[in-house]
């Protein structure tokens, strides 16, 4: 694909990450646009790679794309098992709301074992959010340097800061920020970008003979 393809698509799949990020809040259909979005990005940034010709603009994002997915599952995965093995481990009849009720609200320590379960998923899936954003920051600062877009790196930097405040889910609004920079920064690509050659020192002068 040419240039202008990968700075089309990979600008429309970030908007559709933006959108998409934010109807997760509302609606899971329209949550599925991040998918479709990143799916975009990819495949933009592997005609970057190639034009470029410097794979880790495709491999680090791809890592961290595949980061990011596995810790979401695993997260699921350990919440969901957690809160099974503490229902397990409770003799109550679930078909009577009321019983479950005062259960409940006798039994402090059946709460606190469901929220230590949804602590622990959630520090997984932080630790795989910030090695995601790790490599992602890696794949858009090689972007940044082929294409000239400095806008990349600061997009790139934004991710990582949002990753590590996603602790306190703030970090997803730093996170969104970010995408909203990408989606400018592919847009804004040159056709052509010369890299500045590094300044070579003039040499000495040759030494003069005595008088």
């Amino acid at each position: 694909m040419s240039l202008e393809s990968n700075k089309t698509l990979g600008g429309i799949g970030a908007i559709l990450m933006v959108i998409g990020f934010l109807g997760i809040f509302g609606s899971a259909y329209v949550g599925f646009l991040v998918l479709v979005g990143a799916i975009l990005v990819l495949i933009a940034l592997k005609g970057f790679a190639d034009h470029y010709q410097e794979g880790g603009i495709f491999n680090n994002a791809l890592y961290g794309f595949i980061t990011v997915i596995i810790g979401t599952v695993a997260t699921v995965a350990i919440f969901i098992m957690l809160v099974l093995q503490t229902l397990a481990s409770i003799e109550l009849d679930w078909t009577n709301p009321i019983a479950v009720q005062q259960y409940f609200m006798s039994n402090l320590n059946a709460i606190w074992s469901l929220a230590a379960g949804a602590i622990a998923a959630w520090v997984v899936f932080f630790i795989f959010m910030v090695v995601s954003a790790l490599l992602v920051r890696k794949s858009l600062n090689s972007l940044s340097e082929k294409s000239g877009e400095k806008i990349f790196g600061t997009a790139g930097l934004l991710w990582l800061i949002g990753a590590v405040l996603s602790i306190i889910l703030i970090g997803f609004i730093v996170v969104w920020i970010s995408w909203i920079l990408v989606a400018v920064g592919f847009f804004s690509i040159k056709a052509a970008f010369v890299q500045p050659m590094p300044v070579q020192p003039a040499p000495p002068p040759p030494p003069q003979p005595p008088q």
